[in-house]
């Protein structure tokens, strides 16, 4: 294709091949008036030619920067858009943190089939923020059995609410409503992070699920792999142990875990108009220093809150204390914890409940051995089985009037008898990881003492 430009060259070409051929020719001698005229037209030509190549060249020039500046143009459009569309770190401010967790589980007592149940157990909302390198605030919302509202069993519940200021590398302090560092599982009690559909019965029943206390605490790590934690916080309130039910508190493993029957899951107050008369201690030390290997203790003391009536009554103190470690070689994850509880003075409180169907214990204790190996693993999936025994006794010890029993010894309005505060239980299950934050699980449970609690358990939980 001849573009002008093109054409106009090749008549430039050609002028100047033919104004050498006639200068070749004709040698020296001198022009006539007819050829120097000639020449005089096609030097006119050509200068007009090359105004008109010079005119075109400025015009692709113009054109080429205005192509530039829409390019430029677009690739900021694109940055800005893509920026819009891209979410900062952290959510709405890179400062701001969102987390969260759930559960979902269907539960198959064995023995009577039309007590099974399934349940969107708990979602909890986590909002954090991080006021400058050293000061975050954390917090945890959770809504529990899908739906809360006062004709329903759901609840709504404040999980943390605390802040936490850096002091050293090795020293922090927190103030707030926060999680007490108890066990395995109590502060990173998310579904992901334990085996089995439900939370073990020991860091269930001795050692409060999820359990929370108002107050502040100093905490920190060492170079060796020591870490420690200590504060000053609420403590229990009598005065919410129900002496008189009138029928048995729970009559399935799901409910014995679920309606706060265990002495200190019944009294703990979690920062709700929490009694402050009485505050309490706690001591916790962990040990990390060997690669796979954690192992720790705690201690927690206090007398605990009374109630009016009677009045009179000597002052309660509660002590708990645990201890566990957790062994990971491997593809196998090893753990044990032992916990044991004691309320002194019990005696005057429950013989003027004398009869009662309730009486509060004296002693609590709990302890478990699990197991886990990881069979297979293959592009993030990952199959863990696992087996656990545990043996657990939230009745171990009373101080009642001479001639009662602790647990009624007729049959309750429904014609079974009173279930037992004490029980032996194996459980065997699989943990199916589709990634390290979903986890698909099932697991069989047997009960030795209280057998019509023996059911079969699947679960769906998350966490991110």
């Amino acid at each position: 294709m001849n573009t002008p430009m093109k054409k106009n060259l090749h008549l430039s070409a050609a002028a100047a091949l033919l104004w050498t051929a006639t200068a070749g020719a004709a040698g020296p001698a001198p022009l006539d008036a007819a050829t120097a005229q000639k020449l005089e037209q096609q030097i006119e030509q050509l200068t007009q030619q090359l105004e008109a190549v010079k005119a075109q060249l400025q015009q692709l020039k113009a054109q080429n920067e205005t192509l530039a500046t829409q390019q430029q143009q677009q690739a900021v459009q694109v940055q800005q858009a893509a920026a819009a569309a891209k979410p900062q770190e952290g959510g709405i401010s890179p400062d701001l943190s969102l987390w969260g967790y759930g559960e979902v589980y269907y539960a198959h007592p064995q023995h009577d089939p039309a007590l099974s149940q399934a349940d969107l157990a708990r979602a909890v909302f986590g909002i954090g923020y991080h006021f400058d390198d050293r000061t975050v605030f954390n917090s945890e919302f959770e809504v529990e059995h899908a739906v809360s509202s006062a004709s329903d069993k759901g609840e709504f519940e404040v999980e943390q609410f605390y802040v936490d200021h850096q002091l050293a590398d090795w020293a922090a302090v927190k103030g707030g409503l926060f999680l007490m560092p108890f066990g395995l599982l109590n502060e990173h009690h998310e579904p992901t992070n334990f085996y089995g559909v439900q939370r073990n019965f020991v860091e269930t029943l001795v050692i409060p699920s999820t359990w929370r206390e108002g107050g502040f605490g100093f905490h920190g790590d060492t170079a060796v792999g020591i870490g420690w934690d200590a504060g000053l916080t609420t403590g229990l309130n009598l005065a919410n142990w129900n002496f008189t039910p009138k029928n048995p508190l729970y009559r399935t493993a799901l409910e014995l875990e679920d309606n706060d029957v265990a002495p200190m899951q019944a009294t703990h107050q979690e920062l709700q108009l929490a009694d402050a008369q009485h505050l309490s201690q706690y001591v916790s030390l962990s040990y990390k220093g060997i690669p796979g290997l954690l192992a720790g203790a705690s201690v927690f003391t206090g007398n605990t809150a009374l109630p009016n009536t009677p009045p009179g009554l000597p002052d309660e103190r509660v002590t708990l204390w645990e201890t566990h470690a957790r062994w990971t070689p491997g593809a196998a994850d090893l753990s044990a914890v032992y916990a044991r509880g004691t309320f002194t003075d019990t005696a005057p409180y429950n013989i003027a409940n004398a009869g009662t169907p309730n009486p509060i214990p004296s002693k609590f204790w709990g302890y478990y051995l699990q197991g886990a190996y990881t069979v297979w693993r293959h592009n993030g999936y990952r199959l863990a089985p696992f087996v656990r025994w545990e043996r657990y006794d939230i009745g171990a010890s009373y101080e009642i009037a001479s001639g009662t029993s602790p647990v009624p010894t007729g049959l309750a309005s429904d014609g079974k008898p009173w279930p037992q505060p004490y029980d032996r239980v194996w459980t065997y299950g699989a943990n199916f990881y589709v990634n390290p934050h979903v986890v698909l699980k099932a697991d069989y449970q047997t009960f030795r003492t209280n057998s019509d609690f023996t059911r079969f358990d699947l679960g769906l939980g998350l966490n991110f």
